[in-house]
């Protein structure tokens, strides 16, 4: 599979949060470069914006702005040993925020700071349920003697509601809606595991009982040490989710069985998304590497709704 492999951009700054436009370019963040970069066909590279802070997750709203999960910001290992990664909090580090970014001028609004009074920590991925809101996670956010909890959040584009939709999670990252929007799914860091919840409502999920831990399904959990990071769902419901330390992809399905895996050169393989006229090329960031990379892939991809 790696033979298919082809990379479309490199000497990214941690890149994550893929987007395939319909013209064709592509857009990514850089979390160390704090930026929202866009990548032409013809591999031009543009700066659309620079973002304070750390931008990760991104998506395009029904407004037709670039929405962006800030994670307020990373401090950085880039020794010897292994892959630029984030290693904790930024010094500077002040919480993180939901924003938008308007392609055409690059001006950026933040949207929102707080939920209920309570600063957001490390806003991560997003994705958009076609009715005005949107779904994403906090991964919460790492000290030398501390972790801050996060959680599953909803809101409304135009920035009348914020919602805590479900808790106990131990740093979720990934967000993704079944395609028929009934269910969305989170994927958790450091457990390896993909979590999902029925959705009742606009930011309101049906609660599983104890002794689950957050109101969600145990979908799948990987063996080892593996660590999930965020992903992309399939037009027939498979589940793409990003594997670090393995270094691909892992497609699960909803009933919890891993399908297949997809390996790539980077064991900091932290985003996908998909693209290409038949939703049939998918978009792999490999952070370690600083690299965007493209393969194409079995099965067409969900169409976001925006």
């Amino acid at each position: 599979m790696e033979d298919d492999i082809s990379v479309v951009a490199s000497g990214l700054e941690f890149p994550e949060g893929p987007v395939w436009l319909p013209d064709g370019s592509l857009l990514v963040v850089e979390i160390r470069g704090q930026r929202l970069t866009r990548i032409r066909p013809g591999g031009e590279r543009q700066t659309v914006a620079q973002i304070a802070g750390g931008p990760n997750g991104a998506a395009i709203g029904p407004d037709g702005l670039c929405w962006i999960c800030n994670n307020g910001g990373f401090r950085w290992h880039s020794g010897s040993s292994g892959p630029i990664r984030p290693v904790g909090a930024a010094e500077d580090y002040k919480g993180g925020s939901i924003q938008r970014v308007d392609l055409a001028s690059g001006a950026v609004e933040t949207i929102y700071t707080h939920c209920d009074g309570v600063p957001l920590h490390g806003p991560n991925d997003i994705v958009f349920d076609g009715d005005g809101g949107f779904w994403f996670t906090d991964m919460g956010k790492v000290f030398d003697d501390r972790m801050m909890r996060g959680a599953l959040f909803y809101a409304r584009c135009d920035g009348s509601l914020i919602r805590r939709a479900a808790f106990g999670l131990l740093t979720p990252n990934g967000v993704g809606l079944a395609p028929d929007g009934r269910t969305v799914y989170v994927s958790e860091t450091e457990t390896s595991r993909l979590w999902s919840f029925a959705i009742e409502g606009r930011g309101t999920l049906k609660q599983e009982p104890w002794p689950s831990p957050n109101g969600g399904r145990l979908v799948h959990g990987s063996p080892g040490y593996q660590r999930f990071d965020s992903m992309a769902v399939e037009a027939g419901g498979l589940v793409c989710v990003a594997t670090l330390v393995r270094g691909g992809i892992s497609v699960i399905s909803p009933e919890g069985e891993l399908v297949e895996f997809h390996p790539v050169p980077d064991i900091y393989c932290t985003n996908i998304c998909f693209g290409g006229p038949d939703l049939r090329t998918a978009y792999i960031t490999l952070s370690g590497t600083g690299e965007l990379i493209a393969m194409p892939w079995p099965r067409p991809g969900l169409a976001l709704i925006a």
